[in-house]
Formats: C-alpha cells, structure tokens, sequence
C-alpha cells in the first residue's frame, strides 16, 4: 500500500509543480496550440495556449513508478518495465508530432502514414516483448485468464495487442478537444485499474498475474500524472497535453489492461474513449454512404457543444458517464471474482 501510495503521491507532485515551468518556458518563448480550422468557432480564443503538457505527464509517471520502488519490497517486473516504455514509446511519437505542428505554426504535424508508422513500430514492440520478455499470458480475456479463456497463441495475441494498443491511444487522442476531458476520464481508468492490479496480486491463485502489484504501480502513477495535469488543464486550461499526452496515456491504458489479463474489460473500462471513436467512424461512414451528416460534429463531444451545452457542461457530464463505465468495469470484475471464491 505505501508503494501504491509513494507512486501515486510523487506523480501527482511532480505534474502539478513542473507544469508551471513548462507553461512559463512556452508564454516566454511564444509557443501555443494551434487550433484545427473545421473546428467550433468558440476554440478559436484558444489558440497560442501552451502545449505538449503530456511531456511532464509522461515524465511524472517515471518518476512516480520508480519512486514506488524505493524503500519498499515491490521488486520492477518485465511486464511494469514494459508498460512504462510503451507510454514514453508512444509519447515519443506525439512529441514529434507537437514539434512538428509548433514549428510549421498550424495544427498538422506529422503525416497519418508517418504517425501511423511511428505507432505500429511502438505497438508491435510491445507486443513482441510482451509475449516473449514479460511472459504474458497468450490468452483473450476479460476478467481472469480463463473467462473467457480464448487461447490465441502468441502470433494472433501479438496482431490483437498491438491493434489494441493503436487503437486506444487514438481514442484518447480524439477525446481529447475540450478542457480537462481526457485527463479526468482517463484518471478514473487508471484508478480502477490500480484496485484491480492490487486485488490481483491479493489473490494470485485466481489470477496468476505474477507483476499484478508491479502494474498497479503504473496505473496510480498514470492516474496520479494525469491527476497533476489536470490541475492546470482544468478549465480554462492553462496547457494542452498534446498528442504527446494523449497518445501516452491511452497506450498506456491498453498496455496495463493487456499484461493484467482484461483485454476485452478494456472495452466497458474505457466506455467513453470507445464512444468518441465510434461517432468518428459512424460519421465518416454514413456521410461517405449518404453525403449527409449524424452529428453536427465529431467527435461527439463536439456536436453537444454546437448544440448549446456550455464546454463546461459537456466535460462535466462526459466525466460522470467515464465515471460509470469505469465503476461498471470494476463491478464486473468483482462479480467474477465473487463467483469464483465461491468455487475455490
């Protein structure tokens, strides 16, 4: 618990007194987002705000993990190892993408074939070393390692996580368009994930996760990073996480949930990153198809703004429904492991 605590703690800490620094160095050297053009018309007051915030997430969340070593008996496991080298991997590639948009001074960095690339090369990569270095366990799963069980074998498991991993670092990045909305809902994620890392290693013969306490560590340093952060990004944002950010933490949130055995828990866990992305490619698809619109804008976080609903509004309620999704995740894994207790 003091090794859950230290990390989480020291995460949080060192986001929220190194992003003043961060914003300073930026305001003086006249750095700032820049703001897509399709997008509302009440974001244009935004641009020249600070960015790239997700750099001292990504560098609190290290420091968090490791300070969740010193002085207590958790030992680093090839699988926690893994999942913070994923989120600098991922993070990495955001960066490159800020840097490019800063530099070019518009709100395109790096071409989709490049990103893409950059990502599939992180993903694959962790997958990989999932497989054969942290010696996760092959199976599809949602709650334990035998529900449902699914045996895929390392090539397809590899295939699947790596998607996984892509997918949800992503939708993070689409969430991520008003103030706060991706930091709230991802630190409710991060938390669950850190009870249920905890109660895995508690209970070791229902789960087998041997690095289970070593991930939670991650997890509360995520939430604790993103937490911090989001004490200036809380609206009006002082700083913008960037692609840096968001890339990192939704890797990050699909790497944990891959090496705990909860691929398919990651789905309801991550509810409202899932239905960020689905308005996406609901209104590609059926405006391809028709020439005609779902949403006034998407994501949909977007098209309630344009409906009326002050920002505010909209990222407080999208808070509640990640909220729910994530408490909905966590009753399911409790409800299994109810049944299971019963058995053993």
């Amino acid at each position: 618990m003091l090794a859950l605590m230290s990390a989480g703690g020291i995460a949080l800490l060192a986001a929220a007194f190194l992003m003043p620094l961060l914003i300073r160095f930026q305001v003086q050297s006249e750095i700032g987002q820049h703001i897509r053009d399709d997008g509302p018309a009440t974001h244009a007051v935004k641009a020249g705000t600070p960015t790239m915030g997700g750099l001292i997430i990504v560098i609190a969340v290290a420091l968090g993990y490791f300070a969740g070593h010193l002085w207590t008996a958790v030992q680093f496991s090839p699988a926690g190892v893994l999942c913070l080298i994923t989120v600098v991997g991922f993070g990495l590639v955001g960066f490159i993408d800020d840097a490019m948009k800063i530099r070019n001074r518009r709100s395109l960095g790096l071409n989709k074939r490049a990103k893409i690339a950059g990502q599939l090369v992180v993903g694959a990569g962790f997958a990989i070393l999932a497989v054969e270095w942290a010696k996760t366990s092959t199976h599809l799963s949602a709650t334990r390692f035998t529900l449902p069980g699914w045996h895929l074998g390392p090539v397809l498991w590899c295939v699947i996580a790596a998607f996984v991993v892509i997918g949800s670092s992503n939708a993070v990045n689409l969430t991520d368009g008003l103030d706060g909305l991706a930091a709230g809902s991802a630190t409710q994620s991060f938390a669950v994930l850190a009870i249920i890392g905890y109660w895995q290693f508690r209970h070791f013969t229902i789960y087998h996760v041997a690095p289970a306490l070593d991930l939670a560590l991650v997890a509360v340093a995520l939430a604790g990073g993103c937490l911090g952060f989001l004490w200036w990004n809380a609206a009006p944002a002082k700083i913008y996480m960037g692609d840096t950010g968001s890339l990192a933490i939704g890797a990050g949130l699909a790497a944990l949930c891959c090496c705990m055995q909860l691929e398919l828990l990651l789905v309801i866990l991550g509810g409202l990153f899932v239905a960020e992305t689905a308005s996406v490619i609901i209104q590609v698809a059926i405006f391809k198809l028709t020439g005609r619109r779902v949403f006034k804008m998407s994501p949909i976080h977007h098209h309630f703004e344009l409906k009326g609903w002050p920002e505010t509004t909209v990222i407080v309620r999208f808070w509640i429904l990640a909220a729910l999704f994530a408490a909905l995740a966590l009753g399911l894994f409790y409800a299994d492991f109810l049944n299971v207790a019963k058995v053993v």
